[in-house]
């Protein structure tokens, strides 16, 4: 996603005055924030992929194994991104499966590894592939704060929401035809 929308979104003054806000836009507002933290959790699964596939051949190497070719590399996914399908903590369902549309939304991560250059992994020496491992995480890591603080604003405009339905502002008649 263009990171100035993410910007837009993660500015404090975003959530500035919410109580003066019709409820129209606070919805509109949440339903922007979970659009894109969508976005950045497919993003995240991305990196998290990449980071599996390149740490899994670090490690074949400290083993001592041979670096892999592509046909073994794609032999081993199941295992690689198989390990860690379950997340430590609470989790966040999310409400769009599908990858979204935005090219820009993989293009710093392409910038790191392209998806395409994960076959030729076994021809990157050791210091390469500790590098990417650590650019990888560090990536991950901005992405899953940036995700965070998404479901932040998401969690003060429900609550905004639910404080206006609990106080009479608002009815649940108001959003029947």
């Amino acid at each position: 996603m263009p990171s100035g929308e993410l910007d837009r979104l993660l500015d404090p003054s975003y959530l500035g005055d919410l109580r003066a806000r019709p409820i129209e836009e606070i919805r509109t507002m949440r339903a922007e924030c979970q659009r894109v933290e969508a976005g950045l959790s497919y993003l995240r699964r991305l990196v998290q992929g990449r980071l599996d596939i390149v740490a899994a051949e670090l490690g074949r190497r400290v083993e001592g194994l041979e670096p892999s070719d592509p046909a073994s590399l794609v032999d081993q996914l199941p295992e690689i991104l198989g390990h860690n399908v379950q997340a430590p903590g609470l989790g966040r369902l999310p409400s769009n499966l599908e990858p979204p549309e935005d090219p820009e939304l993989t293009a710093e991560l392409d910038g790191i590894l392209h998806a395409q250059s994960l076959t030729g992994l076994g021809e990157v020496d050791d210091d390469e592939l500790r590098l990417l491992v650590d650019r990888l995480t560090d990536y991950e890591h901005t992405v899953s704060g940036q995700r965070r603080a998404l479901f932040d604003h998401i969690d003060a405009l429900q609550a905004d929401l639910t404080r206006r339905y609990k106080t009479g502002e608002a009815s649940v008649e108001s959003l029947l035809p």
